[in-house]
């Protein structure tokens, strides 16, 4: 992979992140490489992340619209996305440097908001992880009519309900119950939370569908949260439609973590495992 531009987006509520941000930059320009701290330019050839995964959040969109690769640097908490540790930084974009790398397409989700007559408010949304509809803490279940494209599928008694991609598998859908989806797999996942009929359960749903959720009245002024902010108010009667958008997010994956190794670390799989070879013999009989 050749660099010659690179995008630093640092963490903003952190004067230690900043800092290596800017010793980021340096390290980047000794290599001849230009660098700019917490911009994004549709020339650059890499951005680096460095905070956890909300920040790698909040640039997704951008990042996606103009195919930029992006690594994540796991300066924060959890870190699914932003997979390389602090003490691998340097190591790790060596390798990038030098061409060893994976870059995995990672599906984003548009979304749109309709009022009852079919007349959009504002721009759409995109999202990387999630869209989720959420009513407040005190208010009563909501009713939300669902569709997949213009086959209707269930009348939803819920406290919300969250689409995601496979990506967003892993966060606010894993909490709700909802299943695995391997990161690299184009699924849409719908996903209600705190169903009143425990026969509502999640649904996978092929890419290529628009997946139209419609707020039944009382319920109103109701929240639809993009990737953890506040994309909406939604209104009784309103439609939310959501999609798989045109463009993905193009994730440089780290050659030394599968995704599997991943999950075993954050989600504490087997007490942190280091797993096992498959025996030979299978391995084999493949070929």
């Amino acid at each position: 992979m050749q660099v010659r531009y690179a995008g630093i987006i640092t963490r903003r509520d952190s004067p230690e992140v900043q800092k290596v941000g800017r010793q980021l930059a340096a390290w980047y320009e000794q290599r001849s490489i230009k660098a700019d701290l917490n911009r994004i330019d549709p020339e650059m050839d890499i951005l680096t992340i460095l905070g956890g995964d909300g920040t790698l959040l909040h640039v997704a969109d951008q990042a996606s619209r103009h195919g930029i690769p992006v690594v994540g640097i796991n300066l924060g908490d959890l870190g699914f996305l932003t997979e390389v540790g602090a003490g691998e930084m340097y190591p790790a974009l060596e390798a990038i440097l030098d061409g060893r790398i994976h870059i995995e397409e990672r599906m984003m989700l548009r979304a749109k908001i309709l009022d009852k007559n079919g007349n959009s408010a504002g721009e759409p949304c995109f999202a990387l992880n999630e869209v989720v509809i959420v009513k407040g803490s005190t208010e009563p279940l909501m009713r939300l009519g669902c569709w997949a494209d213009e086959e209707y599928v269930t009348t939803y008694r819920a406290d919300g309900l969250i689409i995601s991609t496979p990506t967003g598998s892993t966060a606010y859908n894993l909490s709700a119950g909802g299943p695995i989806a391997h990161a690299e797999l184009r699924t849409i996942l719908v996903t209600p939370i705190c169903p009143f009929m425990l026969e509502s359960r999640p649904v996978l749903l092929s890419p290529r569908t628009q997946v139209t959720t419609q707020l039944a009245p009382p319920s109103t002024d109701v929240k639809i949260m993009v990737d953890g902010r506040l994309g909406w108010t939604m209104q009784a009667n309103d439609f939310l439609v959501v999609d798989a958008a045109a463009k993905p997010l193009r994730l440089i994956s780290s050659p030394h973590k599968g995704y599997f190794t991943i999950l075993r670390n954050k989600l504490n799989w087997g007490g942190r495992d280091q797993g096992y070879p498959l025996p030979d013999v299978i391995g084999k009989s493949k070929n």
